[in-house]
């Protein structure tokens, strides 16, 4: 019964919109051009967070096409780009928001950062010099370190490494990134230091569990260091501990962590195996 009642109310403000159309029609159309623009942000936000890349691609080319004056949407193109693994299409369509109205110097650090992914390190150095020292953000810094550690400006890298850690409060990715600087540079124990500092901020993240292992096996401590890990973590370890051992000459100590790689693994540890087997052929052959 509470349907025709539901039709005639519907029905009834219906034609009192429609008797209202002559002299608020463009209130109207405005109220409607707002909802519109609010569902399209709101489209643009999901494409650029938990849309597929590559739809979201596609999503921003053809928004792009018909609003080509709209600076929000070259933003989410650019982005979008980024995130679909196409960096010099991303400088491209960074460089025009950079020169168009309401661009900001956030813009010109996203540029920098699509030209490193881009290896473009010049670029990114000529698009961050432009930049006012006054912009001082986390972003800004991470990128400014990098393009340091490019030149193997060292003193500047981690001048610039640890004004970044200060800027965030999420700094994991950003030790990280430092602690390989050191590693690579030699410093294993500046580097273990880093590496650890950013596990106690992102204790999941197998990257830079893998590059404590290193760090330490490069000052010849192959034990494994006390860090939240799973049985499959603890065999990928193992291993990255035995090549570092076999590298360095400690071919014995090597050959044990393989086994005990070979036999913590869950499920068959194909690489680990195979070196295992290439060493004892290497020993019985000599």
């Amino acid at each position: 019964m509470r349907h025709p009642i539901f039709y005639a109310a519907l029905c009834g403000g219906t034609l009192a919109l429609a008797g209202c159309m002559g002299s608020d029609k463009t209130d109207v159309d405005r109220a409607l051009d707002t909802v519109n623009a609010v569902d399209a942000t709101n489209l643009s936000d999901i494409m650029l967070t938990v849309g597929d890349p590559n739809e979201a691609v596609a999503y921003f080319t053809r928004s792009t096409n018909e609003s080509p004056d709209r600076i929000d949407l070259q933003r989410g193109l650019a982005k979008s780009l980024v995130r679909a693994g196409h960096p010099d299409r991303a400088v491209t369509v960074w460089k025009k928001v950079t020169t168009m109205d309401g661009a900001t110097a956030d813009d010109k650090v996203a540029l920098a950062d699509a030209q490193i992914r881009a290896n473009d390190w010049s670029g990114a150095k000529t698009t961050l010099n432009a930049i006012p020292p006054t912009h001082e953000t986390f972003q800004r810094y991470k990128l400014e370190a990098m393009v340091a550690d490019s030149e193997q400006n060292w003193k500047k890298a981690d001048s610039f490494y640890e004004t970044a850690v200060g800027l965030t409060t999420r700094p994991g990715g950003v030790l990280n990134n430092w602690g390989f600087s050191k590693l690579t540079r030699g410093d294993a124990k500046g580097a273990e230091k880093l590496f650890g500092e950013a596990l106690t901020f992102d204790p999941q993240n197998f990257t830079t569990k893998n590059n404590l292992v290193m760090a330490r096996a490069a000052q010849k401590k192959y034990d494994l260091p006390v860090v939240q890990m799973t049985q499959t973590e603890r065999a990928k370890l193992l291993y990255t501990a035995a090549l570092s051992a076999i590298k360095q000459g400690d071919v014995t100590i090597g050959r044990g962590l393989l086994q005990d790689a070979v036999d913590t693994s869950p499920v068959y540890f194909d690489e680990a195996a195979r070196a295992l087997e290439a060493l004892d052929a290497g020993a019985r052959r000599g």
